[in-house]
């Protein structure tokens, strides 16, 4: 006859390094308390518990109206690396959804992840750097970065962190210094990005132009690029192989050429940019042709510039029929500027 047996095993739903959930709205202010606990396995299976729970953004609000974020931040600075590990893993998520960015904000959680960029684990440095790039797409996110006075490390930490990181970092710093670029020209980041664009690492090549566009988007700006010998670099990255990298390398040579005085263009001009320019507008399928045509309409607002330029006017004309409008507009510009021709004193009467 069969007798009934009781397993010694768990149901397979049961994971034993969670804390169990408490039944529906009480769930969320039981782990706040575990969060709490003196006890170490305690607080740790409540963060893996509310690892999972926080990608729903429901709870995230639920969690950032019960104070969750006070506790939180407390274990930032706990002397356990899992705890640390998890509650960065538990703020990375949350600042996922837009309510968690909010509550980041302005519950002073940034200047609390500072304590953590020099941290022994990786994956916490990973999680809290995850943390600021979110943070700074939005633009009192990045403001608050900057409050932070966050620029200065992490253009340090560009020069020291996991290549993975580092990329995190390029993407921070391209939406921080879209607002504000000067505690970043006085940290040396020019230098630093100077050397990432000979980077093995397609990614960060991109990363690395794509912030020196920005940085070239404000007058102090272009004048660093310009001195710190960027331009040569740049141009000849416009024949790398990866066409993101042209693409943002075109990008940082247009917004550093948009000057009143010309200087800047001759210096492309003297860097030879205009051969593989023109090679870029040549292709039809180049994702940098726009931004191609865009720096050469500026480099032919110079007479030596449009005496060059002058020879290649077939090469605009075919712009014209691209499926981009946006292509062709830029085309007939740069045609416009290549052909201009300035008044004679007799062409005035």
């Amino acid at each position: 006859m069969a007798q009934p047996r009781i397993s010694a095993y768990l149901p397979p739903d049961i994971d034993p390094t969670k804390a169990p959930l408490a039944f529906g709205r009480r769930a969320l202010p039981k782990l706040n308390e575990e969060l709490q606990s003196p006890e170490l396995l305690t607080q740790q299976q409540a963060l893996m518990a509310l690892c999972d729970l926080v990608h729903d953004p429901e709870k995230v609000y639920q969690a950032i109206a019960l104070g969750f974020f006070d506790n939180l931040k407390t274990l930032l600075v706990h002397h356990d690396q899992t705890v640390r590990q998890k509650t960065t893993e538990v703020l990375s998520i949350m600042a996922l959804h837009s309510i968690g960015r909010q509550g980041l904000i302005q519950s002073g959680v940034i200047s609390a992840l500072t304590g953590l960029l020099d941290d022994p684990v990786d994956i916490c440095r990973k999680n809290i750097h995850q943390i600021f790039d979110m943070m700074a797409k939005l633009p009192e996110g990045a403001g608050g970065v900057l409050r932070a006075n966050l620029i200065p490390p992490l253009v340090l930490k560009l020069k020291t962190e996991l290549d993975e990181i580092q990329e995190l970092i390029l993407d921070t710093l391209s939406n921080c210094l879209h607002v504000e670029v000067s505690e970043a020209l006085a940290a040396g980041v020019v230098t630093v990005l100077k050397e990432k664009l000979s980077h093995p690492s397609t990614a960060t090549r991109s990363k690395a132009a794509w912030v020196l566009l920005e940085i070239s988007s404000h007058a102090e700006g272009k004048i660093a690029v310009c001195k710190e010998g960027v331009i040569p670099l740049l141009v000849s990255l416009l024949e790398d192989a990866q066409p993101e990298v042209q693409v943002n390398t075109t990008g940082a040579l247009m917004f550093a050429a948009v000057t009143p005085q010309g200087e800047r263009q001759r210096m492309l001009i003297s860097a030879e940019a205009i051969p593989p320019l023109l090679k870029l507008v040549a292709e039809e399928t180049s994702k940098a042709r726009l931004n191609a045509i865009k720096t050469l309409t500026l480099l032919a607002e110079l007479p030596e510039g449009r005496q060059t330029l002058l020879d290649h006017r077939d090469t605009f004309q075919r712009c014209l029929d691209d499926p981009s409008e946006a292509v062709q507009r830029a085309a007939q510009i740069a045609i416009t500027v290549i052909e201009w021709k300035p008044l004679c004193s007799r062409d005035l009467f």
